[in-house]
């Protein structure tokens, strides 16, 4: 789920933006009749609860598995060009077994894509009924990526000694293209939902829609930058850490070793560079989403010069944020560069279309955490290897590189939570709240059931394929050839 962006979307937004709350009043208008008729109020409430669950269930499965998809291809492709720039075994062995791994990455996260595909028609029908001719193009093109990644991927797997070197390299390098671009163009439909442009709204209706201008909406450049890194940054971390923890069981070995420094300076990179996505991120909110960044940092009250929060625990009945460390003008210098701008708080809205502050705030808090962990552990490692250090044979590192990676999927996860639930209660914002959304059929809990039984055992298997086919201890024989 990620990404793409643009320069047209300013004259556009201007466009959209006056309208945005007569919008919202036209758009209910023409639900209400639909929803007095049917009269269940109790078991709209239960679908709602029931299809949100599912569909967060879904993604925080799919993403995973697409994020370590995303960057594993990125990550072989490096290690085939290292290998035959210095012919070291070590590199060859590690590419193929990476490309192993995302062939396995690449079937589960079709599987799972293809699920979330009919979540979107199933469990949402009146947003795609009303919104599915906007953001029909970036999942178009999204699934020419995904042939393309199939189609170069197959070369890349079985044409070692069938097709020339530089074609090789470069199928490789066009499968990680592609996997990023499929990234890419899904994060573009989530960003138009967070930055609605590219149509008129006419009697509850999308008309006069511009493709390319809903695709590329104000959200789209940084939510999708942002996304890419967070995946390169939480599987280049999680695969380093892997090869840690196996350099640790079974002594230095040159296949682990390359292993870690391929896979750590792709994750060190992102996540250094996450710190300037991030900041194009927060500006983009604070000027088209302010009751999220509000929501973020449990601003209650609109405020000049507003304090960046560290921690603390939101009240919204008392509309306090309580036990923070607050650094004097930072959301105001965050939101817009500026010390003493006035950053608008929750009371510019009515409580009923607040989001859930303290869960925002509190996954927003551990993204950062979790980021900044990664980050501070990416400059020492930096520093010691600048020192001309072997890394790897210091055993203090390499613990404290197995304990910090997974913390770059659980910001991964922690930052959808965000994205998702700092839009709340709007699936298009300010224009179609998620409750008018949902489907009204009954008993989505045994579907929701029944999909987790399914996830867990998918989980499970490719748990153990990877462990098979790429964790797996190379081979004695493998190793006495490095």
């Amino acid at each position: 789920m990620s990404l793409a962006w643009a320069t047209s979307r300013n004259a556009v937004c201007l466009c959209v933006r006056p309208w945005i709350s007569p919008a919202s009043r036209l758009f209910e208008s023409a639900q209400t009749e639909a929803f007095a008729g049917r009269g269940m109020e109790h078991d709209e409430m239960n679908n709602l609860l029931t299809a949100r669950s599912l569909m967060g269930l879904t993604l925080a499965f799919h993403i995973i598995f697409a994020a370590a998809g995303v960057s594993l291809p990125l990550m072989m492709t490096a290690a085939e060009w290292r290998w035959r720039r210095t012919l070291d075994p070590a590199y060859l062995l590690l590419a193929k077994r990476w490309a192993k791994g995302t062939a396995i990455l690449f079937a589960v996260g079709a599987v799972s894509g293809t699920v979330l595909s009919f979540e979107l028609g199933l469990l949402w029908p009146r947003f795609m009924e009303h919104a599915g001719a906007v953001v029909g193009m970036p999942f178009s093109l999204e699934g020419f990526a995904f042939f393309t990644e199939a189609i170069f991927l197959g070369i890349y797997l079985y044409g070692w000694d069938r097709v020339p070197a530089s074609l090789h390299l470069a199928s490789g390098a066009i499968v990680a293209i592609s996997g990023a671009s499929s990234a890419v163009f899904v994060t573009c439909a989530n960003a138009w939902m967070n930055t609605p442009t590219g149509f008129d709204l006419v009697q509850g209706r999308f008309v006069n829609i511009h493709p390319f201008a809903a695709m590329l909406s104000p959200a789209a450049v940084p939510e999708a930058l942002h996304m890419v890194l967070a995946a390169y940054t939480a599987a280049g971390f999680a695969s380093a850490g892997i090869h840690g923890w196996l350099l640790l069981r079974r002594g230095r070995n040159r296949f682990d070793e390359v292993a870690i420094a391929i896979a750590l300076s792709i994750g060190g990179v992102a996540v250094l560079a996450q710190s300037v996505s991030g900041d194009a991120l927060g500006r983009m909110v604070g000027t088209y989403q302010p009751m999220k960044l509000a929501s973020l940092e449990g601003q209650f009250h609109t405020e000049k010069g507003a304090p960046l929060r560290i921690g603390g625990l939101p009240y919204p009945n008392e509309r306090e944020t309580k036990y923070a460390l607050e650094i004097p003008h930072g959301l105001s210098l965050l939101a817009s560069h500026r010390m003493n701008s006035i950053v608008a708080g929750l009371d510019q809205e009515p409580q009923s279309d607040w989001p859930n502050v303290r869960m925002v705030h509190i996954s927003f808090q551990i993204m950062v955490g979790c980021g900044s962990l990664l980050s501070l552990f990416t400059l020492v490692a930096a520093w010691l290897a600048w020192k001309r250090r072997p890394l790897t044979i210091h055993k203090t590192f390499l613990k404290t590189l197995v304990l910090l990676s997974p913390l770059g999927f659980l910001a991964l996860e922690a930052g959808w939570m965000v994205t998702e639930l700092g839009r709340q209660p709007w699936v298009i914002y300010k224009i179609m709240r998620t409750s008018e959304a949902v489907t009204s059929t009954a008993r989505l809990d045994v579907t929701f059931f029944a999909l987790t039984g399914v996830y867990f055992v998918l989980g499970i298997t490719v748990i153990w394929l990877l462990s098979r086919h790429v964790i797996q201890s190379p081979k004695q024989q493998e190793l006495e050839a490095l």
